[in-house]
């Protein structure tokens, strides 16, 4: 009997609870598979909408990982200069068979030296950060480069892990947890990427998010400068 995969989620402060609930309602699925909430201490998280993630171990606590994810949210900011959390993701990176993250989650792999050289995705107003860290860009929703998985954008997250799904399980064991969920996307509206919002929607969004993109990239270009 094979032991059950190991699979760990990062919590952290205003983290994006979609970016991690998601992945986790898709591997919560499996059988044979044990699913961790990974924090600095076992205490409640606030993420950046109403809901309260509680980790479930600590990094001191947690086993070695079959799968390691970094889901995002403006608080992956902090994350970027955080030697403990980037400690421990470079700490359980050669023991892991897929190091993983949604959305703005991608940067703290690469501020941690596990995307220099690998292709990735992250969400479009992360997308100039990746470079810094030695990564390639990718637009796609789901980048898969060897043992590397990034999702885009917060709804990516459950196409990342369907796609995991497959890799680990079978294509058939994905496609029964998509059934289960009926995970069947039929938006109401075509603006959900830069490329096909309508110009003013996507102008207004850029003027709103413009802030955090500037903090993210102070964050981004200071982490680049201690791997130096």
């Amino acid at each position: 009997m094979s032991n059950p995969l190991q699979i760990g989620l990062l919590v952290f402060p205003h983290v994006t609870q979609l970016d991690l609930t998601g992945p986790a309602q898709v591997f919560s699925s499996l059988p044979d598979a044990t699913i961790h909430l990974i924090w600095k201490r076992i205490e409640p998280v606030a993420s950046d909408s109403v809901i309260a993630l509680t980790p479930t171990t600590t990094f001191a606590d947690c086993p070695q990982l079959d799968v390691i994810c970094v889901p995002g949210g403006h608080g992956t900011d902090e994350l970027l200069l955080d030697e403990e959390v980037l400690g421990f993701l470079r700490k359980q990176e050669p023991g892991a068979k897929y190091i993983t993250s949604v959305c703005t989650g991608s940067l703290v792999l690469g501020a941690a030296g596990l995307l220099k050289g690998y292709r990735a995705t992250t969400h479009w107003t992360a997308i100039d950060g990746l470079p810094f860290f030695g990564a390639t860009v990718s637009r796609e929703r789901v980048c898969i480069d060897r043992n590397r998985v990034t999702g885009g954008g917060i709804t990516a997250g459950i196409d990342f892990a369907l796609t995991l799904v497959s890799m680990l399980v079978s294509r058939e064991a994905a496609e029964m947890i998509q059934l289960r969920m009926e995970y069947s996307p039929a938006p109401p509206f075509n603006s959900g990427s830069p490329e096909t919002a309508p110009t003013a929607v996507l102008a207004s969004m850029k003027a709103r998010v413009a802030p955090a993109q500037a903090r993210r990239l102070e964050f981004v270009k200071r982490a680049a400068e201690r791997q130096g």
